[in-house]
């Protein structure tokens, strides 16, 4: 396994790909070669794909929409493609540059960053430890990162392995001798399942933030308008963790049949990168805000009340359901949140439906 440094969450980092042509964003349009700084985005307020440049010195701000029906761009020729390959792509990444590479995952189906080999060697060694179970008959599931590694430099536990890789290819047809085409099938598997290891470690800064959330909750317990604002964020905070934890576990479920899926990886593979991309879209939407409580200091100050504020602004369209939707002038104006809209009937559904995250 390559030893490589994982990339920052949703900037552009490329190993060896599938493919050795990866398509690199160009214009003919005299229109992009005239402007300066060009950078495309999804806008914070419309969530819509633009293109963020300088033109005399001067901001400029145009949607991609806009850029082809002003400049009256084919839709099918080439700069109409790229235009709608690079709309398509910002869903993966938080940015893009002329002369950066398309992101992966609109052509190859592969991840636009990359790995660390820790998570390369957890993910290779929790299949492992499926095929040992299997073989065994045992229902012990080491999920600790740390001693799953530990375990891999175990000869014993290397015995094993060795031992269940000859019986599942025994009973997957190749005969207990062809053993290298299971580790070919494990490696490829563990591929693809080390982007899942990654994203639980970028899920744990969540669950930081829920810690640190109860903190504020102590500190502020006199301060009725801090607390208010507190428990709502710390309520809103605790669904979040849950419904990862529940994508996650679902993920395990899928995967944990390890005979099955090794009998079915073509089809396991496309699963595992769909919750891929949706676990990378949801948490890349986290970074500032994760940022943000990562650096702050559990202490009575000014900047916590902001920071709540801000923090329930960023769940509350998430997860906050419409019958329990708090009038968000209230929450900007720093007033009470005891004003409550109800909503609907018994069934609760998300503000505003799905929501780009």
């Amino acid at each position: 396994m390559a030893d490589q440094t994982e990339a920052p969450a949703g900037s552009v980092s490329w190993g060896k790909s599938e493919t050795d042509a990866v398509p690199k964003i160009s214009f003919a349009h005299w229109f992009f070669h005239k402007m300066e700084d060009v950078f495309f985005q999804i806008s914070a307020v419309d969530k819509e794909p633009t293109l963020v440049a300088k033109y005399a010195k001067n901001d400029v701000v145009l949607t991609l929409k806009g850029i082809m029906k002003e400049f009256d761009i084919d839709p099918t020729g080439a700069d109409g493609l790229m235009l709608e390959q690079v709309g398509k792509g910002l869903k993966y990444v938080k940015g893009l540059r002329i002369g950066d590479p398309l992101p992966k995952e609109i052509l190859t189906r592969e991840a636009s960053w990359s790995l660390s080999k820790r998570h390369q060697e957890i993910a290779y060694q929790r299949v492992s430890l499926q095929l040992v179970n299997w073989m065994s008959g045992g229902e012990t599931m080491i999920t600790d990162p740390d001693e799953l590694l530990q375990l891999a430099e175990d000869p014993a536990i290397k015995k094993q392995i060795s031992a269940a890789f000859g019986e599942a290819a025994e009973k997957l047809g190749y005969g207990r001798d062809e053993k290298e085409k299971v580790i070919q099938h494990v490696e490829e598997l563990a591929r693809e399942l080390a982007y899942i290891e990654a994203l639980r470690d970028r899920f744990r800064r969540v669950k930081m933030m829920d810690d640190k959330i109860q903190q504020l909750r102590r500190l502020y317990g006199r301060e009725k308008s801090v607390l208010e604002i507190a428990d709502q964020v710390a309520r809103l905070g605790e669904s979040a963790v849950k419904e990862f934890e529940q994508m996650f576990l679902e993920v395990d479920a899928q995967t944990g049949e390890i005979l099955s899926v090794l009998r079915n990886l073509s089809t396991q593979i496309a699963y595992i990168r769909d919750r891929r991309d949706d676990l990378h879209i949801r948490l890349m939407a986290w970074d500032d805000i994760l940022d943000r409580w990562q650096a702050a200091e559990m202490k009575i100050s000014q900047q916590n009340p902001v920071l709540l504020r801000d923090t329930y602004k960023f769940l509350a369209p998430r997860f906050m359901a419409v019958k329990e939707w708090v009038l968000m002038s209230k929450l900007q104006d720093g007033g009470s949140l005891k004003a409550f809209s109800q909503v609907g009937g018994d069934k609760s559904k998300k503000i505003g439906g799905q929501m780009r995250w």
